[in-house]
């Protein structure tokens, strides 16, 4: 009974984890982290957060989540989970250019640099996964998990604080993720290390130049 238990819990598991940590929601999760870790953007305006979490929530989440029904409708895509590799192209072109427009629309407002880096990152990170993914298919849950340990360790190295504890945690997270992307076979390995790597790297790299 226990294995069945086991068998039956794990798919369900793994599917909450992909959700929770569904990369349309990891700007969130960084902005978190920008206001909410000992730096000096800590101390930005309650109101200012607000605002600048409301602009990523709706252009980046609440829009393309509503354009979802309106692909299924169409047979762009033929699952929710948008697990097909052809059927990611579309989401991820929309996806990129809400990102460019939540970046035009970030650097027109007086706020910390390394705020519209972080935009910015996320843009080309999603350009990238976009033209990655017209050849091959690769995890955008990792890329995301490699974004986050990349905005971790940058805001450490620029504001001059220890981190150490939430990049611990972040490790941690990416492997729990990635593991339940590999338990629900949705990738292969190297489809979700590539997209780790990816997201870490140019992620780290837009900034770590911005």
């Amino acid at each position: 009974m226990t294995g069945n238990n086991s068998k039956s819990y794990g798919p369900m598991l793994a599917k909450i984890i992909s959700v929770v940590f569904h990369p349309i929601l990891m700007p969130l999760y960084g902005l978190l982290v920008i206001f909410f870790t000992p730096t000096i953007l800590a101390y930005l305006p309650p109101a200012a957060k607000r605002i600048l979490f409301l602009i990523v929530l709706i252009d980046n989440v609440i829009i393309p989540l509503s354009l979802i029904p309106y692909l299924r409708y169409r047979n762009i895509i033929t699952s929710w989970a948008i697990s097909e590799r052809k059927e990611r192209v579309l989401p991820l072109i929309i996806t990129s250019l809400l990102y460019a427009f939540t970046v035009y629309l970030l650097h027109r407002f007086s706020i910390p640099f390394f705020i519209k880096s972080f935009t910015l990152a996320t843009l080309i990170v999603s350009v990238s996964l976009t033209l990655v993914n017209f050849r091959w298919k690769i995890s955008i849950h990792s890329a995301g998990m490699g974004g986050l340990i990349s905005l971790i360790v940058v805001l450490s190295l620029k504001m001059h604080v220890s981190l150490i504890g939430c990049l611990i945690g972040a490790i941690l997270l990416a492997g729990i993720v990635m593991t339940s992307r590999l338990y629900l076979k949705s990738h292969s390995p190297a489809e979700v290390w590539s997209g780790f790597f990816l997201g870490l790297l140019v992620a780290g790299g837009v900034l770590m130049t911005f």
